[in-house]
């Protein structure tokens, strides 16, 4: 009797229902990736082709340490990029007036720096009517060295027969930015590794793009100069109302200087924003946000801006201290109010807050100390109010400063 074998077959067990779900989840996550990655690479490439761009820093000395030393400059200007005014429903928005007014003035200038062993962000509100050395043209108000160095460059172009109204905005604002940049590195002593540059209507930009700015104010005020009329505490301004609170030094006991606490406050509660907001992560938002950058914002050429913008997650939450540099006292210079500072003094206090190991100056110091019979110090000026160094009031703004 012969044996038959039985050929026998293994057949595979069908999968799971589980491990179905686990496949499918993974390779949709995989796709994700992609596409995110994609996305994000997409949204930098058009930021990065889209933002004004500028040749200022080409050859400045950059700091050591991976430290980055950050020049915020706003600009009192009624134009865009291109020198066109901007359209008189955006004045009226604004509430700043004629196009005409505050021709290229640097109302704001603050110092960002961040530490590159991750440690705390600091920024320092040089107050723009500092009574100081700009190169090239002797002293001023500090927040003249743009609009100068500007001026200058555009009638040395009309001189050698440039007529082009664009290619005279566009030099001329290059000049500026150099003119603005050396003159703050100069007075503070360090080295400036990036800036960026944002116009009047950039305020009312940002604010509108991050669905509003909360700020916090230690009393209700009301100005019709610059048109701000808000109650005391917490609150969360609109880009009009952003705008306002920026700009308003009128009614305020430290004028211009309470002016630069706002200035600070208004950043504090803006990077908050960013990472509350989740605009890092809300493809909707973040384009939104790139879309205002390219409105009003230049930045120098070959400042990675994405490596920044994930760095940037980590200055908000209270984690950047604020600092307006000290005025000893005020005076008057050929009919203008100014600030009466002492420039040691001021570079010893930047070379002390940022450390030794960053405080070596890229040029030649400024001048000497101003004092009692110096250029600008009128007889009798009066005392200035604020402290050596001031920051804004802690106060309970969830997290951002409370100022008057």
């Amino acid at each position: 009797m012969s044996a038959h074998r039985r050929k026998t077959t293994t057949r595979r067990r069908p999968p799971s229902r589980r491990r179905r779900l686990v496949r499918t989840l993974l390779v949709a996550t995989c796709a994700l990736a992609v596409m995110a990655g994609g996305g994000a690479w997409y949204l930098y490439r058009d930021l990065a082709a889209g933002i004004g761009s500028s040749k200022a820093l080409e050859g400045a000395e950059k700091s050591k340490f991976g430290d980055t030393n950050i020049l915020l400059i706003g600009l009192d200007s009624r134009r865009d990029q291109n020198g066109e005014k901007l359209p008189e429903e955006v004045l009226d928005q604004l509430h700043a007036g004629s196009s005409d007014i505050g021709g290229y003035n640097a109302n704001t200038l603050i110092l960002l720096r961040v530490p590159g062993d991750g440690g705390r962000a600091k920024a320092f509100s040089v107050p723009r009517d500092d009574f100081v050395d700009i190169p090239g043209h002797g002293k001023d108000k500090i927040k003249k060295a743009y609009g100068l160095a500007k001026a200058r460059k555009e009638e040395q172009l009309a001189a050698a027969g440039v007529k082009d109204s664009r290619q005279l905005e566009r030099e001329g604002r290059e000049a500026g930015r150099a003119a603005q940049i050396a003159t703050v590195r100069a007075f503070l002593g360090v080295p400036v590794d990036h800036f960026a540059e944002l116009n009047l209507a950039g305020f009312y930009h940002l604010a509108d793009a991050l669905g509003g700015v909360p700020v916090c104010l230690n009393k209700a005020v009301k100005d019709r100069y610059s048109g701000a009329d808000f109650p005391a505490g917490p609150q969360t301004l609109d880009g009009r109302q952003s705008l306002a609170f920026v700009r308003q030094r009128h009614g305020l006991d430290g004028g211009d200087l309470d002016r630069t606490k706002r200035q600070q406050a208004f950043l504090a509660g803006a990077t908050k924003k960013l990472n509350s907001a989740g605009t890092f992560t809300d493809p909707v938002k973040l384009v939104k946000l790139i879309d205002a950058a390219k409105q009003d914002v230049v930045t120098d050429r070959g400042w990675d801006l994405l490596a920044f913008v994930k760095q940037a997650k980590s200055l908000s939450g209270g984690r950047v201290q604020f600092t307006t540099l000290p005025v000893e006292r005020f005076g008057r210079n050929l009919g203008e109010d100014i600030n009466v500072v002492d420039d040691m003094k001021i570079k010893r206090l930047i070379a002390e807050q940022i450390g030794p190991k960053a405080s070596a100056s890229p040029g030649a110091p400024s001048a000497p100390a101003s004092g009692p019979g110096a250029p600008g110090s009128a007889p009798g000026a009066r005392e200035a109010s604020p402290p050596p160094a001031s920051s804004p009031s802690p106060g309970d703004g969830g997290g951002i400063p409370c100022v008057d």
